[in-house]
């Protein structure tokens, strides 16, 4: 088939490979502008312009889509089917109409299910024992349009949002190869999505990585491996940002002062609303990430010691 691809970060360069690799002729690629990126803010390319650059695929990043030069210039290509993968840019109308076959989307999760734009990590903070991707036929809603096939996978007992990142973005590549062989014969079937089992997976952002210590233990535990390797869970040490990287629940009855340290030998131990939370990985500000062990070694953590906010300026993890 004669493609368009749509799509911007990591996630999407597996999904693009396999169109190529698949046979497919992928006429074009088109992502997000370049942004500066980083201390130095160089301006970096997009990972899908990257990759489009290394098939020598005509790259296109327009400020929007909607732009009524580059919808004239898309018509003109003509092609069979365009595949958005992680886009980060509502289609109108006028442009989901263009291809033939329609525009087909490949999502990171099972829909209706998590729609929006963070479906891996929330369903790893959620404790969810089952994803997979699916792809989906796109109509103006935010992931709203009809279902056309379902991959599933189940989540790890230690899954990250990063490790299922990884995995679905390649399952994605994989299951977009079927849809459009069934998509062009006519048997592929379309599924209503109906109403959602959840609210849309919101946006991440740094300051939802705050651990409260009065939740339980299994809860923090989550959400230290969703946010994991971004934004990542943080709490506070003597007015230093303390990231937490990994962490095991420990079924234990305590005090009642949420965040309260215990160490054993080289265990640290969080109290926290039910149990406590063994901290295995962990960072503290301006330093490297390393396990428990080694930091115990190289700071003096008193035992009672409580981790958190103190009173003052508000505090951000870096």
């Amino acid at each position: 088939m004669k493609i368009v691809f749509m799509g911007t970060p990591d996630f999407a360069v597996p999904t693009l490979e396999a169109l190529v690799k698949g046979g497919h002729e992928v006429i074009a690629a088109v992502t997000q502008p370049d942004k500066p990126k980083g201390r130095g803010k160089a301006v970096l390319m997009t990972p899908v312009k990257e990759k489009a650059l290394e098939y020598s695929i005509p790259v296109y990043q327009p400020v929007k889509v909607r732009d009524e030069e580059f919808m004239k210039l898309l018509a003109k290509m003509n092609p069979d089917v365009i595949v958005v993968v992680a886009f980060g840019q509502i289609l109108p109308k006028a442009l989901l109409e263009i291809p033939g076959y329609g525009c087909v989307n490949v999502h990171g999760s099972l829909l209706p299910k998590y729609r929006g734009a963070a479906p891996i990590q929330w369903a790893v903070i959620d404790g969810e024992a089952v994803s997979g991707v699916t792809t989906m036929l796109m109509d103006e809603g935010l992931d709203t349009g009809d279902i056309l096939e379902v991959r599933e996978i189940p989540l790890d007992e230690k899954e990250t949002g990063g490790s299922l990142f990884d995995k679905l973005s390649i399952l994605g590549g994989e299951l977009i190869l079927s849809t459009l062989e069934k998509l062009e014969n006519g048997s592929i079937e379309r599924t209503p999505q109906g109403e959602p089992t959840t609210g849309y997976a919101k946006m991440l952002d740094k300051s939802m990585g705050e651990i409260d210590w009065e939740k339980g233990a299994v809860q923090i535990e989550r959400l230290i491996r969703g946010l994991n390797p971004w934004p990542s869970a943080y709490t506070f040490l003597k007015g230093k940002s303390l990231k937490i990287w990994a962490a095991d629940v420990v079924k234990d009855e305590g005090s009642g002062t949420f965040g309260r340290v215990k160490k054993e030998k080289d265990r640290l131990l969080v109290e926290t609303g039910d149990g406590f939370l063994s901290i295995t990985e962990l960072q503290l500000e301006g330093k490297k990430r390393m396990d428990t062990a080694a930091f115990l070694r190289g700071f003096p953590l008193e035992d009672g010691t409580v981790l958190g906010r103190v009173s003052g300026p508000c505090q951000t993890a870096e």
